[in-house]
């Protein structure tokens, strides 16, 4: 595959703070890639770095094959970054067809407006619209160029749920058409949903990398969740060898296990007060949590 961003031993530091050590990454051509990690994990300004906006203390960076900072490269690109705002008195439609004098061949204004569930607010002031409105909003001005390349930071804060299914066909939309989705967001399942691989930093580094499933499957563990009736000293429950974690998610105890065989036939024969016993391969950000716990932090 051919790769659109590559660092290679890229350390960044903000006087004798240190924001990402010796990192080493690349992004080919096609992929949907998350880059997670809790606040102050570097994320952010790797991004920086691969859009040319910051450059690297040390070691190299290459976006499109060239220099990120070299204009030629931004018209391959589009990016939605957060605290971004719109155009001053200027409507939908004349934001859009302002954006799309920037590029040889935009796309359609008909085809972003669409694309951003925008068609009954193009002659609105822009500045009027709502929070999520505005991300839409953001999200087709990014898509003005056709970009090979797509940053999305956060891109769904503010939206509701129709809003975010209708982003999300959107950008597989995209990403089946062979472009290059990079994500950072703190919603996890937008994560697993969107992306076929996963890219977890922790204190400047890259601490996993690998598919959702395969991450999942590693940190995750089984499950077994169920009601506890009143009273119930969970306690034993955690001192199993098999156990990993136990944890309280709503009116459901969740038991994350090595051997859910194991972990359900000790809660049958132990006769515990319990019901709605359910079983399942634990989500991501369990396995978020417990990789960033493992590697010495907590979100």
């Amino acid at each position: 595959m051919t790769p659109v961003v590559v660092l290679e031993h890229v350390q960044k530091t903000f006087g004798s703070h240190l924001a990402v050590s010796d990192l080493s990454l690349t992004i080919d051509r096609g992929e949907s890639i998350a880059i997670l990690g809790p606040n102050g994990a570097g994320k952010t300004t790797t991004i920086g770095m691969m859009l040319g906006l910051q450059k690297p203390s040390s070691g190299r960076v290459w976006l499109l094959g060239g220099n990120p900072s070299d204009p030629k490269r931004h018209i391959d690109i589009g990016v939605v970054l957060q605290n971004v705002s719109v155009p001053d008195r200027l409507t939908v439609k004349e934001c859009l067809n302002l954006f799309r004098q920037f590029y040889p061949h935009p796309r359609p204004l008909e085809d972003l407006l669409a694309m951003a569930g925008l068609e009954d607010d193009a002659r609105k002031m822009a500045q009027s619209l709502s929070g999520g409105k505005v991300r839409r909003l953001q999200f087709a001005l990014a898509m003005t160029g056709n970009p090979d390349v797509l940053f999305l930071d956060e891109p769904t804060v503010g939206m509701d749920v129709g809003s975010k299914r209708k982003f999300w066909d959107a950008l597989q939309t995209y990403v089946k058409e062979g472009k290059t989705l990079i994500l950072t967001t703190h919603d996890l399942h937008e994560a697993d949903a969107m992306t076929n691989r996963v890219v977890v930093m922790n204190h400047g580094a890259v601490i996993a990398d690998g598919t959702p499933e395969a991450i999942k499957k590693e940190f995750a563990g089984r499950q077994v969740s169920f009601v506890p009736g009143n009273g119930i000293d969970l306690t034993p429950i955690t001192q199993w060898p098999e156990v990993v974690d136990v944890h309280v998610a709503g009116r459901r105890t969740v038991v994350v296990t090595k051997d859910s065989d194991t972990t359900l036939r000790r809660l049958i024969e132990g006769h515990w007060d319990i019901r709605d016993i359910m079983v399942g391969g634990g989500g991501l950000e369990e396995a978020f949590v417990r990789l960033t716990q493992l590697k010495g932090d907590s979100i």
